[in-house]
Formats: structure tokens, C-alpha cells, sequence
């Protein structure tokens, strides 16, 4: 491969479709799509200041390096990408992308991150922002700590281990979402969802549960969780905490240690 190694890039499309390119230690600064159009890149230790650095890109690892907040929709329409123990600040990261792992990643500037992807790998990634994860789907989760409301509306295919959600709205309009041993605080949980299960999760909700056809709990606590299961259809629910307080709900089983109001 070719190597550029502690260099200063500036101007637009500084390495235009470049091919078996690693680069290490470099700096990318004002100057648009720096890397545009590249395939089989190698990145370690740079730092990407300005806008559009991976666009059209395919076959991308990159490792300890950090994309500044005006590095922002910094990777649209790329394939296959790996990042590691790396920051994006940058907002509107990933869209219509596609097999992309991030691996001890730090979004702290997350809004509209992953907008309309496909075949993602999340593990150990922390993230603040709104409208994360919107319209992807076929994704995996393992260890992911995100603060922000809105998160993988309209999703499909989606499997959640370990993790802390903060987030209002989370799970809306989504089909088939598996959540495992993780706490979700936020309200109007998963409004609108086909198929969704909750597997040893700790939930606090206001008229969270609302809304769902196919809904699977199993040993889970509803803390200070109220208006729980709106017209929910096939519910299926073993909750091993009180609930304050359930309404209407259509269809299936609820079970709990105490329930505070029935409407």
C-alpha cells in the first residue's frame, strides 16, 4: 500500500479516489471530500477537520483517530467500514451506508447519525444526540450507552445487549427489535411497532408500550411506568415488579407482583 504519513492536506479532494491508500498520523483541513470516491483505505492517528471526508468509499478501516464537529456528514454512501477506538463529534454521520462496525467509538455529537443504513455492528459505543439510528436496519448491539430522544425510528431487525437508552420515543415504528439486559428511560416507548421483545430490561415509561402488535417480555421490571399498553395486540408479558398503572390494552397476558390502577 501506499503510504502517506504525518501530512498536512488542504483543498478540496485532497486524495481524490485514492486506491490501497494508509495513512497515519495525518492531518485532513479545510477542504471538502478529502478521501471521495477511495477504496481499500487504512487510517490511523489523523484527524479529519472539515466536511465530507468518506463519501463514496468502500473497504475502510480506521483506528485511534477523531472526526472534529466540522467534520460533519462526514460518511455518506460507503461500504464496508470499520472504526476503532476512535471520536466522531461530528452530526449527521452515516447515511445510506452499509456494513459498518464501530468498536469503542464515542459520538458525542450523535444527532442524526445513521440515517437509512444497513448491517450495522455496534460494541462498546457511547452516543449523545437525537434521531439516532433512523429508517436502519440489521443491526447488532452490544454495549451501547446513548442519550438521546427519537432513536431508531422506523427500524427493522434490530438486536440490543447490554446497553443504557435515554431516549423519548425510542423504538417507534420499528418491526422485529430484540432488547436484552438493558435499562430504557424515556417516555412513549415503542409506539407503533410490529414484534418486539424485552428480555430481563428495567424500563421507566410514561404510556410507554403503546400501540404494539406482537409485544414479548420476559422477566422485566416497570419502574414508575404508567399508562402502560395501549391497545396493544398479542401481548405476552411476565413483569416481576409492580406496575402503576396499565390501560386498555387489546390482547394477551400481562402478569406483574402488583398492579397499582387498571383503566
Amino acid at each position: 500500500m501506499e503510504l502517506v504519513k504525518q501530512a498536512y492536506l488542504k483543498g478540496e479532494r485532497a486524495l481524490f479516489k485514492s486506491h490501497d491508500l494508509k495513512v497515519e498520523d495525518s492531518i485532513f483541513a479545510d477542504g471538502e471530500s478529502p478521501l471521495k470516491e477511495s477504496d481499500h483505505i487504512d487510517i490511523s492517528g489523523s484527524i479529519f477537520k472539515w466536511k465530507y471526508p468518506l463519501w463514496y468509499c468502500q473497504n475502510v478501516k480506521m483506528k485511534n483517530s477523531t472526526l472534529l464537529e466540522t467534520a460533519r456528514s462526514g460518511i455518506w454512501y460507503t461500504n464496508n467500514i470499520c472504526i476503532q477506538n476512535s471520536i466522531i463529534e461530528a452530526p449527521k454521520t452515516f447515511r445510506k451506508a452499509s456494513h459498518i462496525i464501530l468498536d469503542h467509538v464515542d459520538l458525542p455529537l450523535a444527532n442524526e447519525t445513521l440515517w437509512n443504513c444497513h448491517d450495522i455492528e455496534l460494541k462498546h459505543v457511547s452516543a449523545r444526540g437525537d434521531y439516532f439510528g433512523m429508517n436502519s436496519e440489521n443491526i447488532e448491539i452490544d454495549v451501547l450507552n446513548l442519550s438521546g430522544n427519537y432513536c431508531f425510528d422506523g427500524g427493522k431487525n434490530i438486536t440490543v445487549r447490554n446497553s443504557k437508552l435515554v431516549s423519548k420515543d425510542a423504538f417507534w415504528n420499528c418491526e422485529n427489535v430484540t432488547v436484552y439486559d438493558s435499562v430504557i428511560i424515556g417516555e412513549y416507548l415503542a409506539w407503533n411497532t410490529k414484534n418486539i421483545t424485552f428480555v430481563n430490561c428495567t424500563i421507566e415509561s410514561l404510556q410507554g408500550l403503546c400501540y404494539i402488535e406482537g409485544l414479548k417480555m420476559v422477566n422485566c421490571k416497570l419502574i414508575n411506568t404508567t399508562l402502560a399498553f395501549e391497545f396493544c395486540k398479542d401481548i405476552d408479558a411476565q413483569i416481576v415488579s409492580h406496575i402503576d398503572s396499565i390501560t386498555n390494552p387489546i390482547s394477551g397476558k400481562i402478569s406483574a407482583h402488583s398492579i397499582g390502577e387498571m383503566i
